[in-house]
C-alpha cells in the first residue's frame, strides 16, 4: 500500500479517539482512514471488522456530525477496514477541538490559526470581520482622497467619484455591514491610525552590513496602508537605496537602482496579503541585496516552484487586495510575480527569489548599489541633495536630516527662479509627517527649529510659500 500522505493514515487497531483523525481529514482535503494496517503500509488484519464497519459510521456521525463511507477489505485473508471522509465546506470539532491534516501529521488549531481556519471555511477572510466600536470619524479623509486619485489616475474609478463622501466610498469597496458597522479592512487601508486596532501594522526598515548583529540606521512606516508603499518607497530613496544621477543632453534624471515599478510591486504585495495576527513586515537591506518578509503563507494552491507559471489570484485578505486593485496597484489575474521578474530582468539584474520562511513569505532581490563601487562600502542612503545637507550632518538629528532632503528635493525638482511649478503639491508639516511616519506637530517642531539656527528659510507666505535651505 501507499505510504501515509496527506490523505491516508494507518492505524494497527481502532480507539474511539482516532475519530479526531477523520476530523482532521474533513477540515483539509478529505482522506481515509485504514484500520489494520501498519505504519509501513502492510496488512495485519483486525478482528470483528464486520461489526465494526457497522460501529464506526455511528460513531462519525454522533462525534463529527458527517456521514464517512466505513468498507471492509481483505488482503491474503486479512480483514481490515477502509473509512474514508470527504472534506467538509465548514467546520468540523471533535468534542470542541478542530484539526486538520497537515502533510501527515495531525495539528489541532488554536488561536489566530483557528481564527483563520473558520474564516476561511465560512468564505470570509480576517478583513471582512466588524469592529463596532469604531466609527468613520476614525477615518483619514487624506488618505481616502489618496485612494480615490490613484483610481482615477488608473482609469479604474469613474472620475465623477473624485469628491465622494466617505460612506460612498466604503460602501462601494464594501467595507461596511448592514448596520454600516467599519469592516477590518477599511481601518488597515484608511485609519488615522491602525495600530490603534491591530498589532504588527508598521512597515520595518534595517540596514545591515556583515551581518545580522550589524544594524546601522532603522526606520518604522507607520499610518493607513494604502499610502504605505509610497512612504516606504520615499524612505527608501532617501536613507537605504541609492539614486544615481545621470544626464541625458541637458535633462538631469535621478534612478533608482532597482527597477521601481518592481520594487513597487514587491511591496503591496507584502502589504496586502500579510497576515495581520503576526509581527510587522520587515525590510532588511544589505551591502548586496534586499529582503523583503511578510507573515503568512503562500495560498495552498501556490509555491516557489510553480509560482512564474500562470495561476489564479487567491488573496489572503479579499477586501484589501480589492482596494489595491481599485487603486491601480495590483492586479487581479495572479501575474504580479512575472511583472517583478520581468522588470528586474529589465534593468538587467537577477530575477528576485521567494520561499516560504518562518511561516511567512521571504522575498530577496540584488541590487545595484553604485556606492559600493565608490566607498568601503558602508555608505548608504540617496546621492541627492547630500551635498548641502551633509554640512549640517553633525549637528542634526537624523530625523532632521531627512526633513531636509525632502526640503531641497522639492526645490531641485520644482522651484525655478523662486517660482513653483504649477500643479506641484508644496511639502507640508503634514505630508512630511506622513513620509517620516511621525505626528505633524513633531514636524512643525522640527522646522521651526532648523529656521531658528538659519538652516532653512520660508520663501513666500504660509499657504503657497515654500522652505529652502540656505546655503
Amino acid at each position: 500500500m501507499n505510504n501515509e500522505n496527506q490523505n491516508i493514515e494507518y492505524k494497527e487497531s481502532w480507539r474511539d479517539e482516532h475519530v479526531k483523525w477523520l476530523c482532521g481529514f474533513a477540515n483539509a482535503q478529505g482522506g481515509k482512514l485504514y484500520i489494520g494496517v501498519n505504519d509501513k503500509g502492510e496488512v495485519c488484519g483486525v478482528e470483528n471488522a464486520h461489526k465494526l464497519s457497522e460501529d464506526i459510521p455511528n460513531k462519525v456521525v454522533s462525534f463529527l456530525g458527517i456521514v464517512a463511507d466505513v468498507y471492509v477489505l481483505n488482503k491474503d485473508g486479512k480483514d481490515y477496514i477502509e473509512i474514508a471522509v470527504a472534506p467538509s465546506y465548514v467546520p468540523i470539532s471533535y468534542k470542541g477541538k478542530y484539526y486538520v491534516r497537515s502533510g501527515s501529521t495531525l495539528q489541532e488549531l488554536n488561536g489566530a490559526g483557528l481564527q483563520n481556519f473558520v474564516l476561511k471555511k465560512m468564505g470570509n477572510s480576517w478583513d471582512d470581520m466588524v469592529n463596532e466600536h469604531a466609527t468613520v470619524d476614525d477615518l483619514d479623509r487624506e488618505a481616502i482622497d489618496y485612494f480615490l486619485r490613484k483610481g482615477i489616475e488608473a482609469g479604474r474609478i469613474n472620475s465623477s467619484e473624485a469628491n465622494a463622501p466617505t460612506k460612498t466610498v466604503l460602501q462601494n469597496l464594501g467595507l461596511l455591514d448592514e448596520q454600516e458597522h467599519l469592516k477590518n479592512a477599511a481601518l488597515l487601508l484608511f485609519s488615522k491610525n491602525p495600530r490603534r486596532y491591530f498589532a504588527g501594522t508598521e512597515f520595518k526598515i534595517g540596514r545591515f552590513h556583515s551581518n545580522i548583529a550589524d544594524l546601522t540606521s532603522q526606520e518604522m512606516i507607520e499610518g493607513s496602508i494604502i499610502q504605505m508603499a509610497d512612504r516606504v518607497v520615499w524612505m527608501l530613496k532617501e536613507k537605504f537605496l541609492t539614486m544615481p544621477i545621470h544626464y541625458e543632453g541637458l535633462q538631469r534624471i535621478e534612478q533608482l537602482e532597482v527597477p521601481e515599478d518592481a520594487l513597487r510591486e514587491i511591496i503591496y504585495n507584502a502589504i496586502c496579503h500579510k497576515d495581520y495576527f503576526g509581527p510587522q513586515i520587515q525590510m532588511r537591506v544589505w551591502d548586496h541585496h534586499v529582503e523583503i518578509w511578510n507573515y503568512g503563507e503562500l495560498p495552498e494552491q501556490v509555491t516557489p516552484e510553480n509560482i512564474e507559471t500562470n495561476h489564479a489570484s487567491y488573496p489572503r485578505n479579499k477586501n484589501l487586495a480589492f482596494a489595491f486593485y481599485k487603486a491601480g496597484f495590483i492586479e487581479s489575474w495572479g501575474r504580479g510575480w512575472q511583472k517583478i521578474c520581468d522588470g528586474f530582468q529589465a534593468a538587467g539584474l537577477p530575477k528576485p527569489t521567494i520561499e516560504s520562511k518562518q511561516g511567512g513569505v521571504l522575498v530577496t532581490f540584488q541590487r545595484n548599489n553604485v556606492n559600493l563601487k565608490m566607498t568601503d562600502g558602508r555608505q548608504i542612503g540617496s546621492q541627492t541633495g547630500t551635498d548641502v545637507v551633509d554640512k549640517y550632518a553633525n549637528k542634526l538629528t537624523e530625523r532632521q536630516q531627512l526633513i531636509l532632503k525632502t526640503i531641497r528635493r522639492f526645490v531641485i525638482d520644482h522651484v525655478v527662479e523662486g517660482v513653483v511649478e504649477d500643479g506641484v503639491e508644496i511639502p507640508s508639516a503634514r505630508s512630511i509627517a506622513m513620509q517620516l511616519g511621525t505626528s505633524p506637530r513633531t514636524i512643525q517642531r522640527e522646522l521651526a527649529y532648523l529656521q531658528s539656527q538659519n538652516i532653512i528659510i520660508r520663501r513666500g507666505n504660509d499657504y503657497g510659500g515654500y522652505w529652502e535651505i540656505i546655503e
